[in-house]
């Protein structure tokens, strides 16, 4: 977006580009989200920043009307995978805290150095400012949405020290914590020991349709999930932790419970990129609708999301699996992997109850031939995989280049263009991967009147980029729902249901 067009979108107060730029103000010296209610400043008077922390940079203060850090996501970080989209990604998922600059620069292969001028170069501010503005907004949304003693929100929010959280607090929001408590109204409280928090969501949003795609796919004893709601364990770096999602009218509402209250940040970020809620549904339904064969789609489906993973190494082990069987199946043999091969963990709210967490890589590689059946040559990949993830010889991550990641799954025997193209989904949130050989993307094709050969489809798919993750969404609830006849006297709602192709 060109000045203009970001100018309009002030004026309009256009709620769409919440997150997506900064406002900044030159003769109040605050910054605002594009939606801010109060009176549009003069052009001459206005400066754009792609971040928050560019904005902090710069000398400018949040407002304290439209709260700027209450907002979506950028959907540009997965868009772009250039240097600093990937780091993007990594700083969202809390690696500075845990392992500082040089491990974020370490993790992308290159010098400290070189990640500050680019990030500066580019987003205008450096790794540490950019991470300093996602604690300040994890700080206000604790002491905004829990009773946490103000100690443990500082630890939380990831800084170092008391002194730390409270000079960055007031810098950012010229406000004291207790100013920042004080001003928001806050709804009934959770039990000690979970965290409760809003998720902001552009809308529209296809809530239903996620959590449609979630229910066939739970692996027993990690996951439950209903119509409206989402609830697992998940392995964090400070320890074993639990979270539901649950739609709260349009909106979504985590409630979590942690190990570690410093693992908050990066949790917040797995659970925005499993529910896609960074995504800008208004671009990607403009872009599909326009086209004829997709219009009916579109409209019937509004807000289609990408659903994404929570961790990385989970979500290959799940394709792996599931390929060329239906989801039924796929979920009976991850059923029995993780039965044999998971953690229990009990339950901190209820002492009677305990859970699983899903079977690490030397899980797997333990307990994984005994506990897996199927053909032979699947379940040497998904050891020979698991081998090489435990001992380090590969990896896989959140910031991983897109090229390079589906290089590097594609040199393992048993790993096809198939499953490197659904992690590309799933882990990075790549929005622009085509999977021409899927039975169900092709099967849905044929419904909406595209082609349904992989070489015509695949052509055809070309002029919907960058959107193509999101076509194939379409393209599989297309397949399911010509696959579940309505009942007589009946309407069906089209929500997605198990089909052979889209398993994992």
């Amino acid at each position: 977006m060109d000045f203009t067009e970001r100018y309009t979108a002030i004026q309009a107060k256009d709620s769409r580009f919440d997150g997506q730029f900064i406002t900044a103000v030159r003769t109040t010296g605050i910054y605002c989200r594009p939606s801010c209610p109060a009176r549009t400043p003069k052009p001459e008077n206005v400066t754009f920043f792609p971040t928050s922390a560019a904005a902090h940079e710069a000398g400018y203060r949040a407002c304290k009307r439209c709260l700027p850090e209450a907002v979506p996501g950028t959907p540009a970080w997965n868009l772009r995978d250039d240097l600093a989209g990937r780091a993007m990604r990594l700083i969202g998922d809390g690696v500075i805290e845990r392992e500082g600059v040089s491990g974020l620069a370490g993790r992308l292969g290159y010098s400290s150095r070189h990640l500050t001028r680019v990030l500066t170069e580019e987003l205008g501010a450096g790794p540490l400012a950019l991470s300093r503005a996602l604690r300040a907004q994890t700080a206000r949304t604790l002491l905004t949405s829990t009773a946490l003693p103000v100690s443990d929100i500082a630890f939380a929010a990831g800084f170092s020290s008391i002194r730390q959280f409270n000079d960055t607090v007031a810098e950012v929001f010229q406000l004291t914590p207790g100013q920042v408590r004080s001003r928001q109204k806050r709804d009934s409280l959770p039990a000690p020991g979970t965290i409760d928090l809003a998720l902001p969501v552009r809308q529209p949003f296809d809530a239903t349709g996620l959590f449609a795609w979630f229910v066939p796919r739970t692996v027993s004893g990690v996951e439950v999930a209903t119509a409206t709601s989402y609830r697992r364990t998940v392995a964090l770096p400070g320890g074993p932790g639990r979270f539901e999602v649950r739609l709260d009218g349009a909106a979504l509402r985590m409630r979590a419970t942690l190990s570690s209250l410093g693992d908050l940040p990066a949790l917040v970020s797995r659970v925005r990129r499993l529910f896609d809620l960074d995504a800008d549904p208004v671009a990607i339904d403009a872009a599909l609708g326009s086209d004829a064969s997709l219009a009916a789609s579109v409209i019937a489906t509004p807000g289609i999301r990408l659903p994404g993973a929570v961790d990385p190494e989970e979500m290959l082990f799940r394709a792996i699996i599931g390929q060329q069987i239906s989801v039924a199946a796929a979920r009976t043999q991850l059923n029995r992997l993780t039965a044999a091969a998971g953690t229990r963990v009990t339950d901190t709210e209820n002492t009677d109850e305990s859970h699983l967490l899903f079977p690490t890589a030397a899980q797997i590689v333990e307990h994984g031939r005994n506990a897996m059946v199927g053909p032979r040559a699947k379940i040497d990949t998904l050891l020979t995989i698991a081998e090489a993830l435990a001992s380090g010889e590969s990896s896989l991550g959140f910031g991983d280049d897109a090229a390079e990641q589906h290089q590097a799954l594609t040199a393992f025997r048993g790993i096809g263009d198939w499953t490197a193209g659904y992690l590309s989904m799933r882990v990075l949130g790549n929005p622009d991967v085509f999977l021409p050989g899927d039975v169900a993307v092709r099967a849905g094709a044929r419904e909406l009147g595209l082609p349904a050969e992989p070489r015509a489809l695949t052509r055809e798919a070309e002029r919907f980029a960058p959107w193509r993750s999101y076509l194939c969404m379409h393209l599989w609830r297309s397949a399911a729902t010509a696959a579940t006849p309505p009942r007589r006297g009946k309407t069906l709602t089209p929500t997605p249901t198990p089909t052979i192709g889209e398993i994992a």
